[in-house]
């Protein structure tokens, strides 16, 4: 007997499955732990954006054991988050990393003072021990040394600071290494006042380099369905981020429930993603996400001056980013 119900359900049931077999995989590493510094992400996951698209896509955290370029060069991930300086430092020793998108346009980075330690303006820093992270993330601040004519270990003592606020705290360094949405802020919740604090944002020293932005290995870059995975998923991105910017409070709770440790925190993730929104300047807009080449060229010109000890030898021109990807996801 003919059942006209459940063969149409039937259908529909091998349609779905045919639908959710056809999504493409993609992998995408970030640099740090879930926070709202990759809002962005979480929440085109969160909104379906990633899967209108037809993707399926893994969110990998980074975290202080995690290095986004090994992660890439092993092939573990279709698109990392990093720094630029990292990534052509890593092009030049052979990882060839490539830029498809630049999703923060300003710096956050700075150097986070006491007052009270003898520092107030560049010149006094001399003499004094400075927490600097490693990792990848010491190039911008090895850059400013070198323009202040500063010599580690000779006219500053540097100190390897972990990712964390305490030798300014516990008075180990006059100076530390800070994000303005992340690390600044601790210092202030762990009781410091603004007023007894003095910051050098690397943006206003002129040595500010490129952040948070989108890289895939060079070779992968040849083939059109890689290309068109990508577009997909800066389109889905892109929107994400769109959002997240409008909406910090929305984007805050998507990154809380997101955090499988669960120490964000509401009030903390919407402080930050406030101030990551700072450093997105082109949301709203029909460059956000694209990499201006005279932002890249000036960031290769800081690394490359470097004094003795330069971050990369030589200008890798044009071939360490494109504009493929990002043409073909904002394209109408």
């Amino acid at each position: 007997m003919f059942r006209p119900f459940k063969f149409a359900a039937a259908a529909l049931a091998l349609a779905c499955g045919l639908s959710a077999q056809a999504e493409d995989k993609y992998t995408v590493q970030l640099k740090w732990v879930p926070q709202a510094q990759f809002a962005g992400y979480y929440v085109a996951a969160a909104k379906g954006y990633y899967k209108a698209e037809g993707l399926d896509v893994t969110i990998k955290p980074g975290g202080p054991d995690v290095s986004p370029v090994q992660v890439l060069a092993g092939n573990q991930a279709d698109a990392v988050v990093n720094w630029m300086p990292d990534a052509l430092a890593a092009r030049e020793a052979g990882v060839p990393l490539v830029n498809i998108a630049q999703i923060f346009n300003r710096s956050g980075l700075m150097l986070t003072c006491k007052k009270a330690s003898g520092v107030s303006k560049p010149a006094d820093l001399k003499g004094k021990t400075l927490g600097v992270w490693f990792g990848g993330n010491e190039y911008p601040f090895l850059n400013w040394m070198a323009k202040l004519g500063f010599k580690p270990d000779t006219d500053i003592k540097v100190l390897k600071q972990g990712f964390n606020v305490d030798p300014l705290l516990q008075n180990q360094a006059a100076c530390i290494s800070t994000m303005i949405y992340n690390e600044y802020w601790q210092v202030i919740d762990a009781g410091v006042k603004e007023s007894d604090l003095v910051t050098f944002f690397y943006e206003d020293q002129g040595v500010a380099s490129l952040e948070d932005g989108l890289y895939v290995l060079d070779a992968r870059l040849k083939d059109p369905a890689f290309v068109a995975r990508s577009a997909k998923f800066l389109r889905a991105t892109l929107k994400g981020w769109a959002d997240a910017v409008k909406d910090p409070a929305g984007a805050a709770k998507i990154v809380v429930a997101a955090d499988p440790s669960g120490s964000a925190t509401l009030k903390v993730q919407q402080r930050q993603m406030e101030n990551v929104a700072k450093l997105i300047t082109t949301a709203g807009t029909p460059k956000l996400g694209y990499l201006e080449p005279a932002a890249y060229e000036r960031t290769v010109k800081v690394l490359l001056a470097a004094g003795s000890s330069p971050v990369i030898k030589k200008d890798p021109g044009a071939a360490a980013y494109t504009h493929v990807v990002w043409e073909a996801a904002t394209k109408k």
